[in-house]
């Protein structure tokens, strides 16, 4: 199966790092133009932009802001006077929302605001700008979830950050529902534990050694998830081959949705 995607423009939130760094590499090359976007890290993002210097762009983008996520859609479609691809990456988890948040109190707020009013408004913003393009090719609304919120319950972990996630993979449905005779393909994907930064600072970096080895071995096939895996999900959701799975919420956990006691019984 042969992925080409010239000739059509994609948005990756949040891709300077992580799965949305490897969503922006795996699309670029396939021959999209992938514009993505950051908030910190203004280096990184530029740094990423010169691997792909003729295909690649980056945007600063806050989730908090309307009329920053308004003005990032705009950009991002006057680029070729389309936007076909939309990757809703960007997030914050129980220890980076430290970052864009410091008062404890407020962290849960900032977690829903982030990751699911954001991602509401990124979606309805797209939507739009997708129904003005000026050609005719299937556009496709790929919403990052999580198999904690998205697909399963797991005792101990934030509450806010699974109401997030939960919240993603209703959208995801209502809009699929809604968008079901239009040329607009609707998705969410679901990962499990995978090898990122968030995931690191969240989980990963408070154990010891021996503890990290014994909490991989617990997971499913043994292993954490590369990004690249999920990236490559992504581009194939991208692509034409994906429409028969419209409305699809992926499970992409390597099994732990359909078997959470591999984490849950091994750490609460």
């Amino acid at each position: 199966m042969h992925i080409n995607l010239e000739g059509y423009t994609a948005l990756v939130t949040g891709g300077s790092r992580g799965i949305g760094k490897a969503c922006v590499q795996s699309l670029a090359k396939s021959g999209a133009n992938v514009a993505f976007t950051y908030q910190r890290g203004k280096s990184e993002a530029e740094e990423l932009v010169l691997q792909y210097p003729d295909q690649v762009t980056c945007h600063k983008l806050n989730l908090q802001d309307l009329t920053s996520i308004q003005q990032c859609i705009e950009e991002v479609r006057n680029i070729s006077g389309n936007l076909h691809i939309v990757v809703n990456n960007a997030a914050v988890g129980s220890a980076t929302v430290e970052k864009y948040e410091s008062d404890p109190a407020k962290q849960d707020s900032a977690i829903l605001e982030i990751n699911a009013d954001g991602v509401l408004k990124v979606s309805q913003a797209a939507i739009e700008a997708m129904k003005r393009n000026i050609d005719d090719k299937q556009c496709k609304l790929i919403n990052l979830s999580s198999v904690g919120g998205g697909i399963q319950v797991f005792p101990g972990f934030k509450l806010a950050d699974g109401m997030s996630k939960a919240a993603v993979a209703f959208m995801t449905k209502q809009l699929a529902a809604e968008l079901v005779q239009t040329r607009i393909d609707v998705f969410a994907v679901c990962p499990g534990a995978t090898d990122t930064e968030m995931f690191q600072e969240s989980t990963l970096n408070s154990m010891s050694s021996a503890e990290r080895e014994l909490f991989e071995k617990s997971l499913p096939k043994g292993r954490l998830i590369k990004p690249e895996e999920i990236a490559q999900l992504i581009t194939f959701l991208s692509s034409e081959y994906s429409t028969v799975l419209h409305g699809s919420v992926l499970d992409a956990s390597l099994g732990l949705g359909v078997r959470p006691g591999l984490v849950t019984e091994a750490t609460h």
